[in-house]
């Protein structure tokens, strides 16, 4: 028992297991790219992921996968580790995958689970996707519903829509448009309204929805219309649908106006005389009346007929054609025939009042039979009308005339009667033979039909008229001609596409098809203007940029349709109007100027060069200064920036502006350039002595300084850069007992001694050094008094001072320091030689400086100490070995300027 019981409970327990199925919802636009998350079904399924903190090691990972691969498995790929559902490389095309499930709707909603279910009629795109391992397993239903997108424009399933109207169709008189444009679109992307480019004043659109959605345009009759005046309209019909932004679809809606019995037959005149003579055979043709319906067709039609009171005697004696109102002898003349008839005669329309026209016929009763005529035509001839070809050349021949008399007593002759380019001469050498013909070309477009008469008379005055009618027919002998040769156009730049430019006209004096004219560009009209060929309306099919072409100029040409076809050649120039979108632009984003400082105030500094593609108020540009104002002004026309004070380097080196440029458009458009400016230095500065402080300070030198030892230095400084800031020194003037000891380096400005100071070079030297710079075109420099105090010790301090303020008598020595500026690495190789050069100079000096100091010494002493002594009275101190070296004060310097 136990075992049949498993058995029967068992598939039941593996039905179960796998009956639990799932659906998942989603939506997304059409169209979009690969790898886009459609959803992720783990998430949505609330299954635990390889994420999650123990399913990892306590579970086997889920695996997605794709139960077939049938239609819509190509637009999506499955990841099968986690679940993550993506648009695959095949884009989504909503309007091929649903293309028979017309009038579906959208299915809102963003590219998540969606708790209910999607509408019926959205385009779904299903999958099944099957859930392991074991323990997850179940069968997923997805359903992706794919939203429309805008990417498709309305389009008219013929170019060519025609519909007729009737001329007495009332003011809102409505009609359907059998042919409305089509968008796969869904919903407000699809076909929302429908207008005219060009209405006339008389027409208007109006669109209808019906309970399925389908929107149907209506034309609408808003004016009174007459085909007399005009049969037809020609316009263009647009669709626009609802995306963001509208597509719109074209074709061409031809209105034709159908005719209505709205004219009566109309006379041209309203009596006509005829003269018949009663001698007239039967059939003789006297007079023709013609009546003129403006309707066409049926409602057109003319019958002609006797009025009632036309009595029955003149109704047997004259017949009349009731379809051509030609009137003929039906009977004999004789002598009980009435001399004159009054025939009213009726021209008969479709539900008209007849019009009527009154033929009085005078009979002349002869005794003798009035002269012949018998025509012969030649030219083409139905029922005595000629036709005749315009453009035939002079001297084409029409008809051969027989004048004769019946009774052949009388003499007979005859001369033409009427207008138009026609001559009636003998044709020789009969006598009785006439020839008809042309004098000159005929042409269609001046005049389309001749009435003449050939009369003939013989010598008893009677007369015979025999009327002759001359159809010219139309050839295509004229060129369309354009109401302007010259078309001059404009239109605003940045134009929206397809913008209406004008609608050509021309016109083909011809008649027919000879007449019926069409439009084309000519080979040099640019690809992106059309001419519609049938209406002439011209437009540009793209944006128009003034600043990459401002003027447009080529040909069109009217054909018509003749054979062969003839043209005529109209110029187009198209202005294109300036439009602010164009900001100004500056020739470089970072100017740079160098201006020499204390440059004068307001002078040149530089120009600033700025350009505006636009044209006019557009194009015009002003300069501002943005930061430095109360310093730097810029002239707006000429873009020259100046300062308005001078500018000295020492106290600013440089500037940087930042230079506004606007427009005259509105509104303005705008751009900056960095402006930076450099001051070159000038020598406006002469060396500024440091040390010494003071012209009255002074130092102490002991005798047993060793020559070459450094003694003091002058520093000092110059304001300017470059070479005008290099300084050199030099000593110009002397003063002491021996004021050659001592030299200066014109580089560092340090004194040294040169040769060993002996007992009788004690006392006061001054030396008056001079600093100069290096500028151009002037050195400038300062002079300060080096004061050197010679002896072992300083022991009158006062006697020092009261030396130091008295003048010196110093002359100046104009020699200029030289400075020789070498390259750094000339030094480097003379470097190693140098120090055995300077202890063979040292050892040199010295020896010849003690042999020559020796040697003045003894003489010194020897005879003339006393003239010694008076002689340097002002330089010499008394000496005292106890002053401290230390103790020396070094006071302020009053550096002058030579």
């Amino acid at each position: 028992h136990l075992l049949l019981f498993l058995l029967f409970v068992g598939p039941f327990n593996c039905f179960a297991s796998y009956s639990r199925a799932t659906e998942l919802f989603y939506s997304l636009n059409e169209g979009l790219p690969a790898g886009v998350l459609i959803g992720s079904l783990a998430r949505d399924l609330r299954l635990p992921t390889a994420g999650g903190q123990q399913a990892a090691s306590l579970q086997p990972p889920l695996s997605f996968t794709l139960a077939s691969h049938g239609l819509g498995g190509q637009y999506v790929q499955l990841d099968n580790r986690s679940g993550e559902l993506h648009t695959s490389a095949v884009e989504i095309d909503r309007e091929t995958l649903c293309v028979e499930s017309s009038g579906a709707t959208i299915f809102g909603g963003s590219a998540a689970v969606s708790s209910s279910s999607p509408s019926p009629e959205s385009c779904l795109l299903l999958l099944d996707v099957l859930v392991l391992p074991q323990e997850y397993f179940r069968l997923v239903k997805v359903k992706i519903a794919i939203r429309d997108v805008n990417d498709n424009a309305p389009r008219f399933p013929v170019p060519h829509i025609r519909l007729s109207v009737p001329e007495n169709a009332p003011v809102n008189t409505r009609l359907a448009i059998e042919h409305p444009a089509l968008d796969p679109d869904m919903g407000t992307n699809g076909v929302q309204t429908y207008r005219l480019r060009d209405n006339y004043g008389v027409f208007t659109l109006d669109v209808e929805e019906n309970e399925n959605g389908e929107r149907t345009p209506y034309l609408i009759v808003m004016g009174a219309l007459d085909r007399e005046t005009q049969d037809e309209y020609v316009t263009v019909i647009v669709a626009e649908d609802g995306g963001t932004p509208p597509l719109v679809g074209s074709a061409t809606l031809t209105i034709g106006i159908s005719d209505i019995n709205d004219n009566c037959p109309q006379f041209n005149e309203s009596q006509l005389n005829v003269t018949l003579y009663g001698n007239s055979s039967l059939g003789t043709h006297m007079a023709t009346v013609h009546a003129v319906d403006m309707d066409l067709g049926s409602n057109a039609q003319i019958t002609y007929s006797y009025s009632q009171k036309v009595p029955q005697p003149s109704r047997d004696l004259f017949h009349l054609n009731e379809s051509t109102g030609a009137i003929t002898l039906s009977t004999k003349v004789d002598g009980d025939t009435p001399r004159l008839h009054r025939l009213i005669i009726l021209g008969n329309g479709p539900g008209c009042i007849p019009a009527v026209i009154t033929v009085l016929v005078t009979i002349i009763k002869v005794m003798m039979r009035p002269p012949e005529v018998v025509p012969r035509f030649i030219a083409n001839e139905v029922e005595g009308v000629v036709y005749l070809k315009e453009l035939e050349p002079i001297n084409t021949p029409i008809a051969f005339f027989t004048i004769k008399d019946p009774d052949e007593k009388y003499k007979v002759s005859c001369y033409l009667d009427g207008d138009g380019p026609f001559r009636l001469s003998p044709y020789k050498p009969y006598n009785n033979e006439y020839l008809l013909e042309t004098t000159k070309p005929l042409d269609f477009e001046t005049q389309q039909l001749y009435e003449i008469s050939v009369v003939a008379w013989n010598s008893e005055g009677f007369h015979v008229k025999k009327v002759v009618k001359v159809q010219v027919l139309d050839d295509n002998d004229n060129s369309p001609v354009f109401s302007e040769q010259l078309i001059e156009l404009s239109i605003e730049e940045n134009n929206v596409p397809n913008a209406f430019l004008t609608k050509l006209h021309a016109t083909d004096a011809d008649s027919g098809e000879r007449g019926q004219v069409s439009y084309f560009l000519g080979p040099d009209a640019p690809s992106y203007f059309a001419l519609d060929k049938n209406t002439g309306v011209l437009t540009v099919s793209t944006q128009l940029d003034r600043e990459e072409k401002e003027k447009y100029r080529y040909t069109v040409k009217a054909v018509d349709s003749g054979f062969p076809p003839r043209e005529s050649i109209a110029t187009v120039t198209i202005t294109v109007l300036d439009k602010n979108d164009n900001s100004p632009r500056f020739i470089n984003k970072d100017f740079s100027f160098f201006v020499p400082e204390n440059f004068p105030g307001f002078g040149e500094i530089g120009v600033i060069s700025v350009t505006d593609a636009d044209a006019g108020q557009n194009g015009w540009v002003a300069l501002s200064v943005l930061n430095g104002s109360d310093i730097f002004v810029i002239d707006t026309g000429k873009g020259v920036l100046r300062a308005k004070v001078s500018l000295d380097r020492e106290q600013q080196s440089s500037y940087v502006l930042w230079i506004e440029a606007v427009d005259g458009g509105d509104p303005a458009l705008s751009s900056t350039a960095k402006i930076t400016i450099l001051l070159l230095d000038i020598n406006d500065n002469p060396p500024l002595v440091l040390f010494p402080q003071s012209n009255m300070s002074y130092l102490l030198v002991l005798p047993s300084t060793l020559p070459g030892s450094p003694i003091t230095e002058v520093y000092a400084v110059d304001k300017d850069t470059g070479m005008n800031a290099v300084i050199a020194y030099s000593i110009i003037g002397r003063r002491g007992p021996r004021p050659e000891s001592f030299r200066i380096d014109p580089k560092t400005g340090n004194i040294t001694l040169e040769e060993s100071l002996m007992q009788n070079d004690y006392g006061l030297y001054r030396l008056l050094v001079k600093v100069s710079d290096h500028g151009y075109p002037e050195p400038l420099h300062s002079t300060v008094m080096v004061n050197l105090f010679v002896n072992d010790t300083v022991s009158n301090e006062s006697y020092i001072e009261s030396l130091l303020r008295k003048e010196p008598d110093i002359s100046v020595e104009e020699k200029q320091p030289q400075i020789s500026i070498e390259p750094t690495h000339k030094k480097m190789e003379s470097a190693s030689c140098m120090p055995t050069l300077v202890a063979l100079s040292i050892i040199s000096l010295g020896s010849i400086a003690l042999v020559t100091g020796m040697g003045i010494y003894i003489c010194l002493r020897k005879g003339k100490k006393h003239h010694r002594a008076d002689e340097n009275l002002e330089v010499q101190i008394p000496l005292n070995g106890r002053i401290n070296l230390h103790m020396l004060e070094k006071k302020p310097v009053e550096i002058s300027n030579i």
